[in-house]
């Protein structure tokens, strides 16, 4: 991008304006086409200027014409002003999110959550909405859309966390224009989040544990993988692409070294004995530890109706097992902070939504303590 000042002869004499470069685009074929914007700044020079005042005017205007082409360059570059490169205009708000939407497909779950957005945000704008568009009215609305939206015929809204969840991905999505220079004001800041309800995170029992270890599930790799994430704290996404060669035996024990596919962050986990006889027998380094694990649907069912079978009334997650494997450790006095680093946590905030639950626990154990027939008198 460049900032140049031009002149033009006019009757007035010479006019001076601004000359805005973007670069240039080809087409299909080729063809190069450049990116060009003017600015009239409504300052003349006269003609053939002969005496000292004449001369001193075309001298001042000259300057005051430059000190405006230095100043908008640099607004320009610091996004403050209101030009914005002609390419960048013709951006769509739908295809600038699904874009971001597809930069996610390897996380299956953090993919679907922004899917889900989109599908909210194509119901409430139009197909050649621009970038450009989105102002405070546009996120207002859009907001009271999720939090109002019917989604059945039975009128049935979104639960306050599904479009808390979708309206943040709205957020991280001008958030990153804004970052790019696609947009030169971020509207987002001014309007607040939608904020989500605590939810309650469910664990298993070290009794529920053993039922569903003695109890058949019609996917055994489903099964071993299961139990594997209760007895390591391993995401479904993680079990699913664990490869042999990730699986390190060495004489004083098993350790995993694998990229999380969250975080991203390389991580180093113990395995127990116990949890690595789950893997089975090393097989070859590019293949699966969990061969045939798949995220679907019938998976889900499968697990639902193997913990049903067990005895199991709790609504059974794969992530279930998660939650299980921190409580677990909790409950066996492992420091807060160990555990935050056997479940790769970025923020002690995270894994301290544990220690509730393990609060939780000590509470309903007192509660079940007998009830004694207190004979007693307070009186001295």
């Amino acid at each position: 991008m460049k900032v140049k000042l031009s002149e033009r002869k006019v009757k007035k004499g010479t006019s001076l304006f601004l000359e805005i470069y973007w670069g240039y685009s080809k087409d299909k074929n080729g063809k190069i086409k450049h990116q060009r914007e003017f600015e009239k700044l409504n300052l003349f020079l006269l003609e053939n200027p002969k005496s000292k005042d004449e001369k001193r005017h075309n001298k001042q205007v000259k300057q005051l014409a430059e000190n405006i082409r230095s100043k908008r360059e640099i607004e320009i570059q610091s996004g403050k002003h209101s030009f914005i490169n002609p390419n960048q205009r013709k951006i769509k708000l739908l295809s600038y999110f699904k874009k971001l939407t597809e930069e996610r497909k390897e996380s299956k779950g953090n993919y679907g959550n922004w899917d889900s957005a989109l599908k909210h945000l194509q119901k409430f704008c139009r197909e050649n909405t621009l970038l450009l568009d989105v102002d405070i009215n546009f996120v207002e609305n859009f907001k009271q859309f999720l939090l109002t939206e019917k989604l059945t015929k039975s009128d049935k809204k979104l639960s306050i966390n599904s479009a808390s969840s979708y309206f943040n991905k709205f957020r991280s999505c001008i958030n990153k224009a804004f970052e790019e220079d696609l947009i030169t004001k971020n509207p987002v800041l001014k309007v607040k989040s939608i904020k989500g309800e605590k939810t309650k995170r469910e664990y298993l029992t070290e009794e529920e544990i053993q039922k569903l270890a003695t109890t058949d599930c019609r996917y055994p790799v489903l099964k071993r993988a299961f139990l594997f994430s209760c007895l390591t704290g391993l995401r479904w996404s993680d079990c699913n692409k664990l490869l042999w060669s990730e699986v390190n035996d060495e004489a004083n024990g098993c350790k995993i070294i694998f990229k999380q596919q969250k975080t991203k962050g390389q991580e180093y986990l113990e395995v127990s004995n116990q949890a690595r006889e789950l893997l089975g027998d090393r097989k070859e380094p590019n293949e699966k530890a969990f061969i045939g694990l798949r995220y679907s649907s019938y998976m889900n069912v499968a697990l639902e109706k193997w913990a049903l079978k067990s005895g199991i009334t709790k609504h059974v997650t794969f992530h279930l097992a998660r939650h299980t494997h921190a409580t677990l450790l909790l409950t066996k006095g492992v420091d807060l902070f160990v555990i935050m680093d056997i479940l790769g946590h970025k923020d002690i905030r995270t894994t301290q939504i544990y220690a509730k639950i393990v609060n939780q626990k000590r509470k309903e154990a007192i509660e079940k303590l007998p009830k004694f027939n207190l004979n007693i008198s307070f009186d001295d």
